[in-house]
């Protein structure tokens, strides 16, 4: 029997918050964990695949309608499959801007059957570059309902992205091999993340990706996870493959026709080609976390940015330190967070602003996006979180802020808690109260309610149980 923890809630947001952490409890369906003798424990394997899914020169869009005109370097979907007993989960990082709703689900799906397993022992998620696709089918068949509609999603491409997908995964499992260590390392990143939203005298001041204002780079750093996490899977001392976590948002330049796996991409690749081990990259809860102090948008600026994450990646590579595996577990939580119902945000206003073809193209994806994922209530989100003996890697839906990797991290403070955020990213962004209070970009952009910040972390505490 395999030594693995798997569990179920559904957290509702319309009752109290002491009655839906009580309600959870209640309505959980579990597989307790198993504890074996050594003799006993199943061996761990795993194997690797990587997936070109760069769309073609004027072809899907990136985000959000803009094809394609040049592409800098290829987008990859990296990932991991890890087998213990007779369960096997996949840890997957894709080069887009965003998987979401029925898109998200249709690849998830795609990865779990290619490995023999299920959907919920894949967590799969996107880097978030902005040099990349953000893509919603089921936004796009609201969409194409209406006159005029624009082309956000190509069906066809991510209908053959799938199969390709899927052969890297299916050819990745003839190749599984035994690992035995696990090896936890972080390093501080200097001068690469900065806050997005800093309070000066009581007024927010917003820091984006980039910026060309000398007061903007003046402002603080402001609050940041400063440490690049690295979780090594090896045999012995020999590692086998890195997965690395970092919370900023990713991208040094948007807004045009380039593709590029930029900043996290171009250095992860760097250090393979050094190491010649199998680089994964993470980004983690950099809702309100981004580049712009350090980053005026020249190609100058991304080779500095490329330069001090590949530092902090190779040092943390470094510094790793192996230990037993010891015992895996694996839980995962469906999350059913409100969506929002104030003036703007319902599904009437999101259905009408799509429909409106005299609305800018932007706005009518925009809102798209917002009713399709108001409309697939009964499908939850999910949470998930795989322990390799000290080591706990939580993965998260949602374009999550800082907060929620920082509760995470002090909820086992005393153990390694590396995060992952950009799995479904259906919700849009999931901000906390004092964010909506506040008001800024990232609010305006969430789909879901206030209260989803006690919901969220609800979840966050029992997956770390």
């Amino acid at each position: 029997m395999a030594i693995a923890a798997g569990r179920t809630f559904i957290l509702v947001g319309v009752l109290a918050k002491a009655l839906l952490i009580a309600s959870a409890a209640v309505m959980a369906k579990c597989w307790p964990a198993t504890s074996l003798g050594a003799e006993a424990r199943p061996h761990l394997r795993l194997a690797t695949f990587s997936c070109d899914v760069t769309p073609p020169l004027g072809g899907h869009p990136l985000i959000w309608i803009t094809p394609a005109t040049t592409i800098e370097d290829p987008l990859l979907a990296k990932g991991v499959i890890i087998e213990h007993g007779k369960q096997r989960y996949v840890l997957c990082a894709m080069d887009w801007c965003g998987l979401c709703n029925g898109t998200y689900r249709q690849l998830r799906h795609t990865i779990a059957q290619a490995a023999g397993t299920q959907p919920s022992q894949v967590a799969l998620h996107t880097v978030h570059q902005h040099t990349a696709p953000y893509t919603d089918g089921d936004a796009q068949k609201l969409l194409d309902q209406t006159k005029a509609p624009p082309r956000y999603v190509d069906q066809q491409f991510i209908d053959q992205l799938a199969q390709r997908l899927a052969e890297a995964v299916r050819q990745s499992v003839e190749r599984l091999q035994p690992f035995d260590t696990v090896g936890a390392s972080q390093t501080k990143v200097e001068q690469v993340a900065s806050s997005r939203r800093i309070m000066v005298d009581g007024k927010l001041h917003m820091r984006m990706s980039s910026a060309k204002d000398a007061v903007l780079w003046a402002l603080p750093e402001g609050q940041i996870d400063p440490m690049l996490k690295t979780v090594t899977l090896a045999v012995g001392a020999r590692p086998l493959v890195r997965l690395h976590f970092y919370a900023t948002h990713p991208q040094s330049f948007y807004g045009d026709a380039r593709v590029s796996a930029d900043v996290p991409g171009l250095a992860r690749q760097r250090l393979e080609a050094k190491e010649g081990v199998f680089q994964i990259y993470f980004t983690g809860c950099a809702g309100d976390v981004a580049m712009g102090k350090y980053n005026d948008g020249t190609p100058q600026a991304r080779d500095e940015l490329t330069d001090r994450l590949y530092q902090a990646m190779q040092a943390a590579a470094s510094a790793t330190k192996f230990r037993s595996a010891g015992q895996l577990q694996w839980r995962s939580v469906r999350l059913k967070l409100p969506v929002r119902q104030d003036r703007g945000y319902t599904l009437e206003d999101a259905m009408a602003r799509l429909a409106d073809e005299k609305r800018n193209q932007v706005d009518r994806v925009r809102a798209a996006t917002l009713a399709a994922f108001v409309r697939r209530a009964d499908e939850p989100l999910e949470a998930a979180c795989l322990r390799l003996g000290e080591v706990w890697m939580l993965f998260l839906p949602g374009e999550c802020m800082l907060e929620f990797q920082l509760f995470a991290q002090q909820t086992r403070s005393a153990d390694f808690v590396a995060v992952a955020a950009y799995g479904d990213l259906g919700p849009g962004y999931i901000c906390t109260e004092k964010a909506f209070a506040e008001g800024g970009y990232e609010p305006s952009a969430a789909h879901v309610a206030p209260h989803s910040e006690a919901l969220l972390k609800a979840a966050i505490k029992d997956l770390l149980q």
